[in-house]
C-alpha cells in the first residue's frame, strides 16, 4: 500500500494548480508523471483555438493475457499460449474548475489548499481534484499488488468540462473511435455523494436541449398599439401552454422531462415603446421516454396552435447531450455490481442509484461505452465560495476505486 497521506497530498498538489476552465495549469502533467511508471502510455490531445486551448489526456495501461492451449503431444507446462482481449475500465474526469468568485469572500485563498476543522478547502476540492487524486493512487496501489491483473486501465481527462465542452471529452471520444479503441466500462469522478462518500452514485443522466425562440412583432409607440404588434403579447398564450404540458411521465430510472424558461429579452428599455422582438431562451432536461426530435415537434405544434405561424418566429436548437443509462445487471463484468460491492465493503453503505442532477461528460462517453457510472465525494459545496471536502471522505474514496479494480479483475 502507498503512504496513507498519498491521496491527500496529491489532491493538495492539484488544487494548487489554478486551472480555471479551459486551463489545465499543469494538472495532467502531474498525473501523467504518476501514471507512466505504472506502465501507462500517455497521449496528450490538445484541441481548440489558441485563445481557448484545451488539454486532454488519454493514458492506458494494457494487460497482456495469456490463455493456455492444450496441444496434442505437449504437456501442460509446455502448452502453447495465445493472447486474448482484456476488458478496459476507464477513469474519466476533468482538471478544469469554475471561476472562484471574489477572493475576499473565501476564508482562505482558493488555490492554496488549506485545512480547517477536518476539511480541505480550495477550488476543485470536491469538483473534482480529490477524485482524480484518489483514482491515481488507487491505480498505484492496485498495480503494486496485482501487476498481472487481467484488466486494461485507462484515464480520460480534459480541461473543458466546466466550459463549453466542445474540445474536451467529446474530441477524445472521436479520436478513440477513429482509432478503433474499445472501452467497456467507465467511472466518472463527478461528486455524486450526499452525506458520505459512496452513499449515492449516478448510473445515468438526463439529456439536455436548449432553444432560442425569437418572436417577431412591429415596434411602435405604446400609446398607439393599433400601429404596432407586440411580440410579448403574441408569445404569452404559447408560453402559458408550454408551462402546463406534461412532456412524459418519466420511468423507473428517470424523473419526467421538464421544460424551463431561462431568459426573456424584449424592449428597448423605454417605458413608452412596444418592442419589435422578444427572445426567449429555454431548456429541456429530458429522459429516455422522449427524443430531441419529438420534443421539438411538440413545441412547434404548441406555437402553431396558439396563433404563431412560421413567419412569426425564428427558432434554433442546441442538443447539449443525450440521456444515458447503465442498467443494473447481474454477474461478472457488471460495473454497478463491482461498485456497489466496493462501497459496501469499504463503508458499510448500501449505495443509492440516481439519475438526478445536471449533465456530465458521461453523456459523451456513453456513446462509445456500454457501462458508465459516476462516483465521487459529497457535492454540497461544489461551485461555491469555500468549496471543500471532508478529509475523512478522501481515503475511503481511493479505497473504493481500488476495490472496484480488484472486483473487476476476479
Amino acid at each position: 500500500m502507498t503512504d496513507s497521506l498519498a491521496t491527500l497530498r496529491l489532491a493538495e498538489q492539484l488544487i494548487a494548480c489554478e486551472s480555471v476552465t479551459p486551463s489545465d495549469a499543469g494538472c495532467t502533467d502531474i498525473i501523467a508523471a504518476r501514471l507512466k511508471p505504472l506502465g501507462f502510455e500517455c497521449t496528450f490531445i490538445d484541441s481548440g483555438p489558441d485563445t481557448f486551448r484545451v488539454r486532454n489526456l488519454w493514458a492506458k495501461r494494457s494487460a497482456v493475457l495469456k490463455q493456455k492451449e492444450q496441444v496434442a503431444g505437449i504437456n501442460t507446462a509446455q502448452a502453447a499460449t495465445k493472447s486474448i482481449a482484456a476488458k478496459t475500465l476507464v477513469f474519466a474526469g476533468h482538471t478544469d474548475v469554475v471561476p472562484t468568485g471574489p477572493h475576499d469572500q473565501w476564508s482562505s485563498p482558493p488555490f492554496v489548499p488549506t485545512h480547517k476543522d477536518g476539511k480541505l478547502f480550495g477550488r476543485g476540492a470536491s469538483d473534482m481534484k480529490t477524485s482524480l487524486a484518489a483514482m491515481v493512487v488507487a491505480c498505484e496501489e492496485f498495480v503494486a499488488a496485482h501487476a498481472d491483473a487481467p484488466l486494461n486501465i485507462a484515464f480520460l481527462l480534459t480541461s473543458d468540462e466546466e466550459g463549453p465542452a466542445l474540445d474536451g471529452t467529446v474530441k477524445v471520444c472521436e479520436w478513440l473511435t477513429a482509432r478503433g479503441e474499445k472501452i467497456d466500462m467507465c467511472i466518472v469522478g463527478e461528486p455524486t455523494s450526499v452525506e458520505r462518500t459512496g452513499d449515492m452514485i449516478k448510473n445515468g443522466r438526463r439529456g439536455t436541449m436548449s432553444g432560442k425562440l425569437t418572436i417577431k412583432g412591429i415596434q411602435g409607440h405604446i400609446a398607439y398599439p393599433h400601429l404596432a404588434r407586440n411580440p410579448i403579447h403574441l408569445a404569452a398564450p404559447a408560453l402559458a401552454a408550454l408551462t402546463a404540458i406534461e412532456w412524459d411521465k418519466g420511468n423507473a430510472y428517470f424523473p419526467p422531462t421538464t421544460w424551463q424558461i431561462s431568459n426573456i429579452h424584449g424592449g428597448t428599455g423605454a417605458s413608452n415603446v412596444i418592442p419589435g422582438t422578444v427572445v426567449i431562451d429555454f431548456n429541456f432536461r429530458f429522459c429516455t421516454e422522449s427524443t430531441p426530435q419529438g420534443l421539438q415537434k411538440r413545441l412547434t405544434d404548441v406555437l402553431h396552435a396558439n396563433g404563431l405561424e412560421a413567419k412569426d418566429y425564428d427558432l434554433t436548437w442546441t442538443v447539449g447531450g443525450l440521456p444515458f443509462l447503465t442498467p443494473v445487471v447481474e454477474g461478472k463484468g457488471s460495473l454497478i455490481g463491482a461498485v456497489r460491492d466496493a462501497i459496501k465493503s469499504e463503508t458499510g453503505i448500501t449505495t443509492e442509484l440516481s439519475t438526478t442532477g445536471g449533465t456530465s461528460d458521461g453523456r459523451f462517453i456513453a456513446q462509445i461505452c456500454p457501462q458508465v457510472i459516476e462516483l465521487g465525494p459529497p457535492n454540497a459545496t461544489i461551485h461555491k465560495i469555500n468549496e471543500h471536502v471532508a478529509v475523512a471522505d478522501i481515503e475511503p474514496l481511493k479505497n473504493i476505486y481500488r476495490k472496484v479494480l480488484e472486483n473487476l479483475s476476479i
